[in-house]
């Protein structure tokens, strides 16, 4: 089990702690603090996150701009790898495709899961994730492949 996972199984038992999960990945990168994301759920090989629907991550038509949704996908699927790989391998995303599929409105809901099989090499490897956005109603409004690659930590 990794560190991040057993943290992350540790702080959820106290009251808010998927919140302090949540706002202790926001300090790590403070970047995805930008959406406020709350991450409800992390395993080996999946996790949950969401965010709300709030006036910070509109676009000019009131929706959930493309952007966040992008940055709720690179969350979802490098905490997932992160929580999911040996502690002898390391990871960086590479690149995004994404799909808009309908006006993102109301609160997002966002499930990263690897593509292919999350394992220890000897070399550097490319891991495809799927990232899968929905809506409140359950209906799919984005989409992602996200490129992870995948080596070796050094020394």
């Amino acid at each position: 089990m990794t560190s991040l996972l057993r943290l992350y199984q540790r702080i959820t038992r106290w009251p808010c702690g998927h919140w302090l999960f949540s706002r202790a990945i926001c300090f790590k990168a403070p970047y995805f603090g930008t959406i406020a994301p709350r991450i409800t759920h992390l395993a080996p090989g999946v996790c949950e996150a969401r965010i709300a629907d709030r006036r910070r991550v509109h676009n000019h038509i009131g929706t959930v701009h493309a952007i966040a949704l992008c940055n709720l996908a690179e969350l979802v699927g490098g905490v997932m790898v992160d929580a999911s790989l040996p502690p002898t391998m390391r990871w960086i995303p590479k690149g995004m495709a994404v799909q808009y599929q309908r006006k993102a409105t109301g609160t997002m809901h966002a499930t990263a899961t690897p593509a292919i099989e999350l394992r220890e090499a000897a070399e550097g490897y490319g891991l495809p994730v799927d990232v899968v956005v929905r809506n409140d109603a359950g209906e799919q409004v984005f989409q992602a492949r996200i490129e992870m690659w995948v080596s070796p930590r050094k020394g």
